[in-house]
């Protein structure tokens, strides 16, 4: 498991990011149509998973918000925000804030986060998501992760976008 921190208390995950090199697992997502999306919809494709607690929290909206500005300059790259949020309030959330270059995608039916391990396990975050970022080739070679270690700090977008080049 991974330690992390909320607000200076001690948070842990149910295990550890991918590791850099290993291919990412198959994931099966509710985007805001509620159909599922998996991995095989985005063959092909670079992603950056954006991984965040919920969006109604100032910190995971901005990142949503800085990853959708930057998402429009990616080729052949896809952002995927993801977090145990409601198809409903991320479809309400992407639509007020015009985030058209990134896909929001809920895992609250989904074992995302014990298969990608970040499900947090304590705490009163206990069942959401801890933010985190990895970064996948277009064959689903893991290039990049970051498991942010304060979940109320923002991820590295610069080192991220960096491992796409």
């Amino acid at each position: 498991m991974a330690h992390i921190m909320l607000h200076g208390e001690p948070v842990e995950t149910i295990g550890h990011l991918p590791e850099v090199g290993s291919s990412i697992r198959d994931f099966n997502l509710v985007g805001t149509d509620l159909q599922y999306k998996s991995n095989k919809d985005f063959e092909g494709k670079k992603m950056i998973f954006n991984i965040f607690p919920s969006v109604d929290t100032g910190v995971c909206a901005i990142a949503a918000k800085k990853f959708n500005d930057k998402a429009g300059k990616l080729e052949n790259a896809v952002v995927l925000n993801v977090s145990k949020d409601l198809p409903f309030a991320l479809k309400r959330f992407g639509d007020s804030e015009e985030l058209n270059n990134v896909v929001m995608l809920s895992a609250y039916r989904s074992e995302f986060g014990k298969d990608y391990g970040v499900e947090m396990t304590d705490s009163p975050m206990h069942g959401l998501l801890s933010r985190a970022v990895i970064v996948a080739d277009e064959n689903g070679k893991v290039l990049y992760n970051q498991q942010v270690a304060e979940i109320s700090d923002e991820p590295d977008y610069d080192a991220a976008l960096d491992a796409l080049k």
